[in-house]
């Protein structure tokens, strides 16, 4: 009973819908984007990969390039319509390299968000605030786009291979736990004039939102994007 108590638990797990967790820079810092503002849609930051049997992930190039423009065809269709002027950058495509280093810069800055004001440790300069800032590469970006936003978006994920899931069920007969991946999102909205962070999302991906199809990418990035101040 108790064995089949943990498979029918991860089983549940498993199909947990969509969460997120929005963080907000303090008002008295910040104000939203004004109508007509330009807003840099940057090419979403994406890595995927497959876990084999013995759980090392290993990437696939081909799942992070699905997932990567099916985010940005669903993320450029979510902000049509609004009120801002958007402009795609893909840092593939920059003349210089201030594009691709701001986006590793985010990818440290966003990983240090979740770890600080998500987890279980907070700094003592964070306790109780969000006040994180992409520093002066983002205003060096605004100036030479002429933009006043970007938004940023990152996506990390893994998959059990066929080879995992069976592992997952015979150690779960055994009563022992199996991890089979997940696939996670977060996004930042930032001020180019200051390079302040003002608006932060991040999504875990329940199983209809697998950002490696277009329809899983569209239902990913609505949770996304919940509570975006465009």
């Amino acid at each position: 009973m108790k064995r089949l108590l943990i498979i029918s638990l991860m089983l549940a797990l498993a199909a947990c819908s969509t969460t997120t967790n929005i963080k907000n820079a303090a008002t008295d810092k910040i104000s939203a984007p004004v109508a007509n503002s330009k807003v840099l849609l940057i090419q979403p930051d994406v890595q995927l990969s497959i876990l084999t049997a013995a759980g090392l992930p290993e990437s696939r190039q081909d799942w992070s390039n699905q997932g990567r423009d099916n985010l940005a065809t669903s993320i450029k269709s979510a902000m049509e319509g609004k009120s801002h002027r958007f402009e795609i950058l893909d840092p593939r495509d920059s003349i210089s390299d201030r594009s691709s280093q701001l986006l590793q810069l985010h990818d440290a800055v966003g990983q240090s968000i979740i770890a600080f004001n998500y987890g279980l440790y907070q700094l003592p300069t964070k306790k109780g605030s969000f006040d994180w800032t992409l520093g002066e590469g983002a205003q060096a970006l605004g100036r030479d786009q002429k933009a006043d936003y970007a938004l940023f978006i990152t996506g990390r994920g893994s998959y059990a291979s066929a080879g995992r899931k069976a592992v997952m069920v015979g150690m779960a007969l055994l009563g022992v736990g199996v991890p089979l991946g997940g696939q996670s999102a977060f996004a930042s909205l930032v001020d180019l004039h200051t390079g302040q962070v003002v608006w932060f999302n991040v999504a875990y991906a329940g199983p209809d939102d697998d950002m490696r199809s277009p329809a899983g990418a569209a239902t990913l990035t609505t949770a996304l994007l919940k509570g975006a101040p465009l």
